[in-house]
């Protein structure tokens, strides 16, 4: 059995870990014109500026891999089901804090699946991360 510290800094990676593989997967369709053939206007620029918040989100957002939900599931499928948060607080929060409407609006219909299909790309990644490290 791992100390709780060890615990929280494997979750904390494992969800820093996923916001890079989602952060190279956004950036990545932007670049192959893949979010302005679904209608979504999202095509964000490869920076540290814009990498360094969602790698630190990541890495909190990881933290919900400690929550004794659903322990007798697959680790996998833990992760799509946890990725729903920050999915939620993106469309509910972020997006509209920023201007961008309610879901996302403002970057196209199709903006809630995008977001949907990204953060379930992070939940897995950390879901693997974790996994890999034998905390769970």
């Amino acid at each position: 059995m791992r100390s709780g510290l060890s615990r929280l800094s494997i979750c904390f990676a494992g969800g820093c870990a996923g916001a890079v593989v989602n952060s190279l997967a956004v950036w990545g369709a932007g670049e192959l014109h893949l979010t302005s053939r679904m209608g979504v206007r999202l095509a964000p620029a490869f920076t540290y500026e814009w990498l360094l918040p969602r790698v630190l989100w990541g890495g909190l957002w990881g933290l919900l891999f400690l929550l004794p939900l659903m322990t007798k599931r697959s680790l996998l499928l833990r992760g799509l089901i946890i990725s729903l948060a920050p999915t939620l607080a993106q469309l509910f929060y972020f997006f509209p804090q920023a201007g961008r409407g309610m879901m996302g609006q403002s970057f196209g219909q199709l903006t809630p699946l995008f977001v949907l299909l990204a953060n379930a790309v992070w939940g897995l990644t950390a879901a693997w991360w974790i996994r890999q490290s034998g905390v769970h």
